[in-house]
């Protein structure tokens, strides 16, 4: 009798654990963050700002206004440096024509704390206002940094 219960429970328990492989990918939980293992150096936030040096209204922010916004602006809330790029944006227009725009490239290595994201925020809402932008794109990385 034993044998009788204990072989079709046994059986199922196996079988329970048997499924077919899923198709689906892999997916980063909702409300996590990347962390950065850094095998040297110190954990840190690489922040890339995108600038568009043309002026809605007709002309370009010049090399003395850009500078200036770099030195007065931007310095001062970065003291630690950065890092200016050359750049040429590309994209298609509403009307399919292809559009291209210079721009500056701006890199900060900063804390990844609350301040230095507001005043990151801060030096894009400066520049948009200023030179009658429509956004000052951001990207954040979590990079390992050593000196």
């Amino acid at each position: 009798m034993f044998r009788s219960l204990v072989l079709p429970a046994l059986l199922t328990l196996l079988l329970a654990g048997c499924q077919a492989p899923s198709t689906k990918m892999h997916q980063i939980p909702p409300n996590t963050a990347p962390v950065a293992v850094c095998g040297s150096g110190d954990v840190m936030m690489q922040t890339t700002l995108w600038f568009g040096m043309n002026k809605p209204k007709g002309g370009i922010v010049s090399s003395s206004e850009w500078q200036q916004f770099v030195d007065n602006d931007v310095t001062p809330r970065f003291k630690d440096g950065l890092s200016v790029y050359d750049a040429k944006g590309q994209w298609l227009g509403e009307n399919g024509k292809l559009a291209r725009e210079n721009s500056k490239a701006l890199m900060l290595i900063h804390t990844p704390d609350v301040a230095s994201s507001d005043s990151i925020n801060k030096l894009r809402d400066v520049y948009k206002q200023r030179f009658e932008q429509e956004s000052v794109m951001r990207v954040d990385s979590l990079v390992c940094v050593a000196f």
